[in-house]
């Protein structure tokens, strides 16, 4: 299997699946030199990890990471930082029942016609739990970047928007509540409505707003490189994305140019950022803030039809431990995708020229 590995410079490869005995990756390229916070790391993972709130899924992991090489006393050494996160709350019985079954919209069908096998238990190598992992590299990624400011949150659930531009946000807020959403009377609403929609059996989606401030002017490869080409590569290799805008997005489809220019100040910063902090695949030191739409989990608590490997239309209900709504425990990992990319282009632009 490819396409375990993302960054040219700052590389992470992942491993493992969902119900395997462990998951984990090797970093390279992480200069030497850094002092790491562990708690800090630790802290992220404890924001993605399951069974934290009564909306997500209730599968128990500790999700405690464990390094093998790269560090030592606490001080990355420049070698490759290899790193283990063990499974210890598998259920493998509750997909007993998908054995010989695809269920619809899942990787199922897909990935045992491209490989001829696949784990069904939880999904394999395809499951969420994969992107733990990422979180891992994401936060240390985060402590090579000092001082460019990485906040994503939940902007919407299903049809409940929030309706304020992210500069009158409060940041400081998002984790005051479970769904992740730094306004608290939206949040509520959010809230309530991934409660209504669980005891229904059903899942719903949403999406994630991420802006990166303190970007120095410069990032980003042109041509095939782009910074937000790779930042949305980044965002869409994430379970469930189905979208990714960046700036104006496709609200700026609707403008003429005169309203959509972003007219320069004279140090160089401009009035307006439609341009969403980057120009000509190139950072331009605004913010870079982007979108990223999840759609809804596939596996729901309800009866579906579904196709078997006989070539059947079956009845099936979902089994098992499930998050109703993804974008609560996705935001950490939009900031660790979005800290690996930065991290990656910031090594980079110090070879892009003498």
């Amino acid at each position: 299997m490819a396409g375990n590995t993302i960054g040219k410079l700052f590389k992470l490869t992942t491993y493992g699946e969902s119900h395997g005995k462990a998951i984990g990756g090797i970093i390279d390229g992480c200069p030497a030199g850094i002092t790491l916070d562990f708690e800090a790391i630790q802290n992220e993972l404890n924001r993605r990890k399951p069974g934290q709130s009564k909306i997500v899924t209730q599968r128990k992991e500790p999700d405690t990471v464990e390094y093998y090489s790269g560090i030592f006393e606490g001080v990355t050494t420049g070698t490759p930082i290899g790193f283990v996160i063990h499974n210890t709350n598998q259920k493998s019985k509750d997909y007993s029942h998908i054995k010989d079954v695809y269920r619809p919209s899942h990787a199922d069908y897909t990935y045992e016609k491209k490989y001829g096998v696949r784990d069904y238990r939880g999904g394999g190598r395809s499951s969420a739990r994969e992107t733990a992992s990422r979180v891992v590299a994401g936060a240390i990624a985060k402590q090579f970047l000092s001082k460019i400011e990485i906040n994503a949150f939940t902007s919407s659930v299903g049809d409940i928007f929030i309706d304020k531009p992210y500069q009158d946000l409060d940041f400081s807020k998002t984790e005051s509540n479970i769904i992740r959403c730094p306004d608290e009377a939206t949040a509520e609403k959010m809230i309530s409505k991934v409660e209504e929609i669980k005891k229904q059996g059903d899942t719903i989606g949403g999406t994630i707003t991420c802006v990166i401030k303190n970007v120095p002017v410069g990032l980003g490869e042109p041509v095939f490189d782009k910074l937000h080409a790779e930042l949305g590569k980044a965002m869409l290799s994430i379970n469930a994305v189905k979208g990714f805008e960046y700036g104006s997005g496709f609200c700026g489809a609707k403008m003429k140019g005169s309203e959509h220019n972003d007219l320069f100040n004279e140090d160089g910063t401009t009035k307006t950022n439609l341009s969403g902090g980057i120009q000509g695949g190139i950072s331009n030191g605004m913010d870079i803030y982007f979108r990223v739409a999840f759609k809804p989990v596939a596996t729901v608590i309800q009866k579906q039809d579904a196709l078997n490997s006989a070539g059947e239309i079956v009845e099936m209900q979902g089994k098992g431990r499930h998050d109703p709504c993804v974008v609560p425990r996705a935001v950490p990992i939009v900031e660790a995708m979005a800290a690996l990319v930065i991290a990656d282009y910031l090594l980079l632009d110090r070879v892009s020229r003498l």
